[in-house]
């Protein structure tokens, strides 16, 4: 049944746990990470690379489908399934990310928010209501409500709990204008860093008939030890037979810890935005293939790894590709960053089943070490508008 969640599996250490999601476009197993195709497609990649890589869902950007083409022509040649190609699932976010990191150029008030686009200054009106018809336009699998985002360091929490209650009043208002039965709604948590505002946050939307529940704000430029503690609040207020997703979490440490309390999917620009500038996943940590070290390197990118790019190519071919300028480097570096992440995925719902759990947390720990003197969250996107 569409919209059905049934959680198969619990780690006995930890509150990691595998699970089906149903959705119009196939099951997807979790925990699950989305590649993002922010405009219609993951970068660098086709539809049967995705495809060949066995992603299951992926994440379509709904500010910058709004924008362009826009999401009535995209209904109009079918949705957005059809339109790149894509029979298996997508995940839409509202667009309010996008919208809140426009900064100077938005205005948020009750009914919604008025920014102007980043391609050609033109106002634009995002309300609950018109982020759910789009999302709806689309036909994506899972649509998300519209929530305010808060940077970090954020507001005082005064500025921050009334950011929270805004949101949460929009999640009811997206709630009552949903429509489509074959695509399922996410409620999403906010709260800033405050624990307290985030428990409150979590209890209240686990009373609303959501689908499923996004937990947001995060991956923002805190330290992850933060991010950790509030995961720590949040996921044991949310409903345990409804999928949790972490939104904008790609590293391979940070997924392994989340999985550890209880998140089941997750998404990121990471793995592909580090790869098209030159930075590769190994076993022993990530290696920036442009460096002169690989000149001369007649290794794969990683000796351990199984992938197409690694069984053909050399990291000084890679390293070439990268100083020319051609293409095929970021392709390839993502077309393997890729697949060293939803391998990782592989392995984690297997240990996860095997109760063997814990060593693959450590296994990914080793992947994305944190750097020295870094908060060491994922590169937070805020700055960027093209996510």
């Amino acid at each position: 049944m569409v919209g059905s969640f049934e959680v198969t599996a619990q780690d006995p250490t930890s509150a990691a746990r595998c699970g089906r999601l149903v959705t119009a476009h196939g099951v997807v197993e979790t925990p699950a990470f989305m590649p993002v195709g922010t405009r219609a497609t993951v970068k660098t990649l086709s539809s049967e690379d995705l495809e060949e890589l066995g992603a299951t869902m992926i994440l379509g950007n709904t500010y910058h489908l709004y924008l362009r083409p826009g999401a009535e022509r995209i209904d109009r040649l079918g949705g957005l399934h059809r339109f790149m190609s894509w029979s298996r699932g997508i995940l839409t976010d509202s667009g309010g990310f996008q919208v809140m990191s426009l900064s100077s150029l938005r205005r948020v008030d009750e009914d919604g928010v008025t920014f102007r686009s980043h391609l050609d200054g033109s106002t634009h009106r995002l309300t609950p209501e018109r982020a759910i018809q789009t999302q709806e336009l689309l036909g994506s699998d899972v649509a998300m409500v519209l929530d305010e985002c808060l940077p970090y360091p954020g507001p005082p929490p005064e500025e921050v709990e009334a950011s929270l209650r805004r949101t949460e009043r929009w999640a009811e208002r997206a709630l009552r204008a949903h429509r489509r039965h074959d695509q399922l709604l996410f409620g999403i948590v906010q709260g800033g860093m405050e624990p307290d505002l985030r428990r409150q946050a979590a209890r209240h939307l686990a009373q609303m008939d959501f689908a499923g529940y996004g937990i947001g704000g995060l991956s923002v430029g805190e330290p992850k030890e933060l991010m950790y503690q509030l995961l720590d609040v949040i996921t044991p207020e949310l409903p345990p037979d409804r999928p949790r997703y972490l939104m904008g979490v790609g590293s391979p440490d940070a997924i392994a810890e989340a999985v550890a309390r209880g998140v089941d999917l997750f998404d990121s620009v990471l793995p592909t935005r580090i790869a098209r500038h030159g930075t590769v996943f190994t076993r022993q940590g990530p290696i920036t293939i442009k460096n002169a070290r690989y000149a001369e390197d007649d290794q794969p990118i990683d000796p351990q790894c199984d992938c197409k790019v690694c069984r053909r190519y050399s990291r000084a071919y890679l390293r070439h590709l990268f100083n020319a300028g051609e293409s095929l480097g970021p392709r390839l570096g993502t077309y393997h960053n890729l697949y060293v992440l939803l391998r990782l995925m592989e392995r984690i719902r297997a240990a996860i089943r095997q109760g063997t759990f814990a060593q693959v947390r450590q296994e990914a720990a080793a992947l994305f070490p944190p750097r020295q003197g870094s908060p060491g969250s994922d590169p937070a996107p805020t700055t960027e508008v093209n996510r």
